[in-house]
């Protein structure tokens, strides 16, 4: 068990923090969205922060999940604190804290970074979380905590008021035998759990097994579904799908996913159709090196690249994997990249590509946007993109996916996108891919078809 130190060496007197305040306005959210109205702290993060200040424990001793964008780690380094363990699942907000870090001149020794497991968690006695959007995800995170911290471990979890429930006591509730609201301030509130319960064994996993971690994560969910397909030709397709707690939707299909996945006949169609002129190319290891996967906080190890004769897919934003594993089914020689910013999603797509037995066939990659992902690399691309930037909605992630898609689809490929109706992500698509008719629409979902029009020279390429 890691042994937290009696004082901080780098901390000072009064406590052994330092008393200044914080300045968050220097803080970006870079390389995610950035708005007027979009800030890189809220008050929920000060709360935390200051909860930690007076806690007098050494921060080789304490562990901050669901930092955004390093706000609660920076400030808590600029006060002296040492050691502190951070946990983000974007890929975008780790980057925003090294970016953050640097540009604002903090140590780079006094923080490190780890997935949801037990090196970010073991000996921790105080624990500093933003509520995550999902109860399934605080379900995860408190499991986590009970199981692998202290048993003298505090919990302290925050968020605005207007977002929180309390069904999340009821999770909290689940695994610390105390939890104690305070008082809302500045309409953000935090809830502080301690006495941790004995954890539950962890469920078996899907059959077959998805790769063995090294500290396997607890909560995992699995559901079967079949898409019942009526178009002359296809068959139903069923598949396991599997998710970690942060994963949106859990192992459900969420109503966007099902729309595109009823489009797929016309997709594939299309494609047979076009049979001898799709699919010449060959994929040379398609998807991210796993030196660059590991750069992104993810396991490189587990990158394993396709080689065959066949399209060449990207599900963009693959969240747990279902548009991947189902194109996969119908076209046993595509070769496909599914890649997201979520680290909870790549869990859940490379237990989901395991489950239905496509390891050899599909690529997981962390990653933000495709951004390791060369230039004019897929003959197809599936695209899913979010309308909502944390709990905010906002079109800007869904519109950077939309131009990665214009970089990465080839000149002639196609971009099959599914949004929310209401969305004006057509016009999007025409100006930044190419000519988009319309596949499918339903009051809630729109189904588009975008073919790539010849690149302009200078257009769409990396940045």
């Amino acid at each position: 068990m890691q042994r937290c130190s009696h004082g901080d060496a780098h901390a000072i007197a009064n406590g052994g923090y330092r008393e200044q305040v914080y300045d968050y306005s220097r803080l970006r959210r870079f390389p995610d969205v950035e708005a007027p109205n979009l800030q890189a702290w809220d008050a929920t993060d000060e709360l935390l922060v200051d909860w930690a200040r007076t806690a007098g424990i050494a921060g080789d001793c304490i562990a901050v999940l669901g930092d955004e964008y390093g706000a609660i780690t920076l400030a808590l380094t600029d006060a002296g604190l040492h050691g502190i363990r951070v946990h983000q699942d974007l890929v975008t907000g780790r980057r925003a804290l090294a970016n953050n870090a640097r540009a604002l001149g903090s140590d780079p020794d006094a923080f490190t970074t780890h997935e949801l497991d037990e090196t970010l968690l073991r000996g921790a006695q105080l624990v500093l979380v933003q509520l995550p959007k999902s109860l399934a995800a605080l379900d995860e995170i408190a499991d986590a905590v009970a199981r692998w911290a202290t048993p003298e471990v505090v919990l302290v979890a925050g968020g605005r008021v207007k977002h929180m429930t309390l069904t999340q006591n009821d999770v909290l509730a689940r695994h610390f035998t105390s939890v104690l609201p305070q008082r809302a301030t500045r309409k953000s509130r935090l809830l502080v759990a301690s006495s941790p319960s004995s954890p539950p064994s962890p469920p078996s996993p899907p059959s077959p097994p998805s790769p063995p971690a090294e500290k396997p994560l607890p909560v995992l969910e699995t559901t079967t579904h079949v898409v019942s397909h009526t178009a002359d030709g296809f068959s139903p397709v069923e598949f396991t799908l599997c998710a970690y707690g942060g994963a949106f939707a859990g192992s459900k299909l969420d109503i966007g996913t099902r729309a595109l996945l009823d489009a797929m006949p016309a997709l594939s169609a299309g494609y047979r159709a076009q049979g001898s002129t799709v699919g010449r190319s060959q994929l040379r290891k398609n998807g991210a090196a796993a030196g660059q996967n590991a750069s992104n906080g993810g396991p490189g190890e587990q990158i394993s690249g396709v080689a065959n004769e066949g399209m060449r897919v990207i599900d963009l934003g693959c969240g747990t994997g279902a548009l991947a594993v189902a194109f996969a089914l119908q076209h046993p020689t595509a070769a496909i990249v599914a890649t997201d910013r979520s680290a909870a999603a790549v869990r859940s797509a490379r237990a989901t590509v395991s489950a239905n037995g496509l390891d050899d066939r599909i690529t997981v990659t962390l990653d933000d946007a495709g951004s390791d992902l060369p230039d004019g690399s897929a003959d197809l691309i599936l695209l899913n993109p979010p309308f909502h930037l944390g709990a905010s909605v906002h079109e800007g992630a869904g519109r950077r996916l939309i131009e990665a898609a214009a970089r990465l689809v080839r000149p002639g490929g196609e971009v099959w996108t599914v949004f929310n109706s209401h969305l004006d992500h057509r016009r999007a698509l025409t100006r930044a891919v190419g000519p988009t008719e319309q596949v499918s629409r339903t009051p809630k979902f729109t189904v588009t078809r975008s073919t790539r029009r010849a690149r302009i020279p200078g257009e769409g390429t990396k940045r």
